[in-house]
């Protein structure tokens, strides 16, 4: 099984690809959030042969929404929608911040998204036993 991971911001969404088996993540491309997201998305996902979709759930360390939870439900729904595929959240805690400091580059690298998004997505495939479903 093929999956999409996304990193969801205001100004760019990062987003990751799984291997045919599920068990790595690569990250793939950083888009601008603008009106044709969804249309850009549910292409890569026809492209890549996408079966499922991961997105960052966006919590604080006390398990309460950030602010930016509220839009991510409302692009996970229309993502959904659009593509008619599985969309389940990962929570994610300082994905963008780890991103950086793993490849030690400088803070405006223009693929820190797209590994943000691997790092969401390579948690969910760590413990994901039902691959197959």
């Amino acid at each position: 099984m093929r999956y999409l991971g996304i990193d969801y911001g205001h100004k760019k969404i990062g987003l990751a690809i799984s291997d045919e088996t599920g068990s790595f993540a690569f990250p793939y491309q950083v888009l601008p959030n603008t009106p044709k997201l969804l249309e850009e998305v549910k292409k890569i996902c026809e492209q890549e042969k996408i079966e499922k979709i991961v997105i960052g759930e966006s919590l604080d360390l006390s398990g309460v929404a950030n602010e930016i939870q509220k839009d991510i439900l409302i692009f996970k729904e229309k993502l959904e929608q659009e593509t008619g595929l599985v969309v389940v959240f990962e929570r994610e805690f300082f994905t963008t911040w780890e991103a950086k400091r793993i490849i030690d580059e400088k803070q405006n690298d223009k693929q820190t998204d797209a590994r943000a998004a691997a790092l969401i997505l390579k948690s969910f495939l760590d413990k994901d036993t039902s691959k197959n479903s």
